[in-house]
């Protein structure tokens, strides 16, 4: 039996037309990718092959947005044009989520820190710390990376620290980095850094209002816990 091309499908299947009849919002996760890679493969609409693909990576497109070039190539009819269009379609969204949060925002909580550097974070193999760098009113006045692939607990990062505050004449700090493991507990070295950074802040006038370690979907607040 022959697999039926998109064209030939009812036109209420169709998903450009169906979303172009319905608007975006009606159309599935699958729907929606299969418009972007245009075709299937010998044995299966686009649509089947984006519900296979969604099911591999558990119907979540946070976890499919970890996905590489070698992941989608598992899949008939997946080369590396397809799958950098899903990539870089899925990078899209996450740069829109976090554009969608303006700068001068006001940080209330430690879940405002989070919701603020989920994006950031949330994919990544390997560890980053930032600092934010607040006003008197807690409103951001940057978002600063220290370090990629961790951070040593030395004098000379707490001078880094230190000195982005100082030269963007922040009087509030929040440090936040993740931990790719899964894990958002901190590490024996976490808990003396941030005592570092602490006491070093409080000599500059500057408050240390809290640490927040992030994994993909759970955060870990210094200030919650009582560790501030």
């Amino acid at each position: 039996m022959n697999k039926l091309n998109i064209n030939q499908w009812a036109e209420e299947d169709r998903p450009r037309e169906k979303m172009m009849q319905k608007g975006a919002e009606a159309l599935s996760d699958a729907e929606l990718l299969a418009i972007l890679i245009g075709s299937g493969n010998t044995e299966e609409s686009a649509v089947s092959l984006m519900q296979r693909i969604l099911a591999s990576s558990g119907n979540d497109l946070n976890q499919l947005g970890k996905w590489e070039i070698r992941d989608f190539s598992r899949f008939k009819g997946f080369g590396p044009a397809k799958s950098l269009t899903i990539m870089a379609a899925l990078e899209l969204g996450k740069r829109r989520n976090l554009q969608e949060r303006p700068e001068r925002a006001t940080i209330r909580c430690s879940k405002d820190i989070y919701d603020l550097f989920h994006p950031l974070l949330c994919d990544l193999s390997q560890e980053e710390f930032w600092v934010l760098l607040m006003n008197q009113a807690a409103r951001i006045i940057n978002k600063v990376r220290i370090s990629r692939g961790g951070i040593d607990q030395t004098t000379a990062d707490v001078r880094s620290i230190l000195r982005e505050a100082l030269l963007q004449r922040a009087t509030q700090i929040a440090l936040i980095h993740n931990h790719p493991s899964g894990n958002p507990h901190p590490s024996t070295d976490d808990l003396r850094l941030t005592q570092l950074v602490q006491k070093g802040a409080q000599t500059m006038n500057i408050r240390l209002t809290d640490h927040v370690i992030i994994t993909d979907g759970k955060y870990y607040s210094f200030i919650d816990e009582g560790c501030i």
